[in-house]
């Protein structure tokens, strides 16, 4: 061996198990990532790693799994200052009774920061490495994402009524076109236009989000067909179904994210396949307030992309993607009447690759591979609750936690080492949980 033979690299993560998500369904033995920089240099063979890299630094992971970082495409990550305060409710009644007063109250600069914290520090415990926000002040938000080094979309939100963030729809556009501009070529950041539902925001403004996509390509994500109520009062005030609105507006394409989409008939399915657009499945959440059974096997079938999110902690009630697939993978097989719709494996690459693919960034993102960028997880299956360990890929569905994931990177960078967060004080985070949940709790009682 000679010198000009050798690699070097930054670090090394020798594990015992890998699931690349490219080639699909494979599960590796005895691997190495090379990570240089922010990047993937290399994933190869243990031996291979001994004979042609060097490291600075060898993380040995001899009981643990590893796979690229996961993707929670849908959540009001604020929101988790919420958590618990108004369940076991409708949908309706949820939000017009309980969240959208509770918005009026506390909604602020503070309580973004304080509650998109919280959330980020829960999902980077639990494997997220990417993110999905659609709420108030995303300058906010996206600057906390940037500086925790964590990747987010971030979406702005667009309502026909007042809001803490703003008087009405041009104001949330002309600010959100601003938000666009100063964010749209950031690596960790990915600005998109966020229009509530079909019920809360009317043609125009929906129109004139349409055209800020066009001109700038920001993504639109949307709930949409979340419930039997809205689709039902659609047909009753419109003659349309909302996605046949939402068509004729032409805010359906491959850059549209449709979220929940739980109603759905087979002309749905066809404007989703005809137009390209994005599936984002929200299962606990659409358990939780009774909305609806998403056919996600039927997306699959049709070559529709599903990625996965869990929304907000206010009406799941947390933010860990791992349950949220095993909850995912068990619908599916129900919903179909199938037991082998959404496999382990498909249920993981909805929080992966086809998450990548629902951002536009499937050449970075989604799965470890060479030139990709290092966003890793590894999660361990030493626990005597998870032997024995056959299938390391069923395991992650269907017996793992979120809080078996012992380390975390992010371009390269370490954000969770042997189960501790690395980037975010949470004794600090934790005072100031705690002082807003006692002025909630007061606001309640009162």
């Amino acid at each position: 061996m000679t010198a000009d033979t050798i690699t070097a690299a930054d670090i090394r993560i020798n594990a015992r198990w890998l699931i690349p998500m490219e080639p699909a369904n494979a599960v590796l033995d005895h691997q190495a990532v090379l990570v240089q920089g922010e990047r993937i240099a290399a994933v190869v063979s243990q031996d291979e790693a001994d004979a042609r890299y060097r490291a600075k630094e060898t993380i040995d992971l001899p009981n643990h799994v590893v796979l690229p970082g996961l993707i929670n495409m849908h959540g009001h990550a604020a929101m988790s200052l919420f958590r618990g305060m108004a369940d076991d409710l409708p949908l309706m009644t949820w939000l017009n009774d309980h969240i959208w007063p509770a918005e009026g109250a506390f909604v602020s600069e503070t309580f973004i920061a304080d509650g998109t914290q919280l959330a980020m520090a829960e999902m980077l415990r639990t494997g997220t490495t990417t993110f999905s926000d659609m709420y108030f002040f995303p300058e906010i938000v996206a600057q906390l994402a940037k500086d925790a080094g964590m990747r987010a979309q971030v979406c702005f939100p667009l309502l026909d009524f007042p809001t803490p963030w703003g008087a009405g729809p041009d104001e949330y556009l002309s600010k959100g076109e601003d938000f666009i501009l100063q964010w749209q070529d950031d690596p960790f950041i990915m600005p998109a236009i966020g229009p509530h539902a079909p019920y809360t925001v009317s043609n125009e403004p929906l129109t004139k989000a349409v055209a800020l996509s066009r001109s700038t390509g920001t993504p639109i994500q949307m709930h949409l067909h979340e419930t039997a109520f809205e689709v039902a009062d659609a047909l009753e005030k419109t003659g349309k179904r909302p996605i046949e609105r939402m068509a004729g507006l032409g805010v359906l394409g491959p850059n549209t994210q449709c979220v929940h989409m739980t109603q759905i008939d087979d002309s749905d399915i066809q404007l989703l396949k005809s137009t390209g657009a994005q599936v984002i499945h929200c299962p606990e959440s659409n358990l939780k307030l009774a909305s609806g059974l998403s056919p996600v096997q039927k997306f699959r079938d049709a070559g529709i992309n599903v990625a996965i999110g869990t929304d907000g902690a206010a009406s799941n009630n947390d933010l860990d993607l791992f349950g949220e697939l095993n909850t995912a993978s068990m619908l599916a097989k129900v919903v179909a009447d199938d037991a082998t719709a959404l496999s382990a494996h498909d249920a993981l690459a909805m929080a992966t690759i086809q998450g990548a693919k629902a951002l536009g960034r499937s050449h970075e993102l989604g799965s470890l591979e060479a030139g990709k960028l290092a966003d890793i997880i590894a999660v361990d299956l030493g626990d005597p609750f998870l032997q024995p360990v056959y299938d390391p890929a069923s395991h992650l569905v269907y017996s793992n936690h979120g809080r078996q994931v012992s380390h975390s990177w992010i371009n390269g960078v370490p954000q969770v080492q042997e189960g501790t967060l690395t980037r975010i004080d949470v004794p600090d985070l934790m005072l100031r949980v705690r002082s807003w949940a006692d002025r909630i709790r007061e606001q309640q009682i009162s």
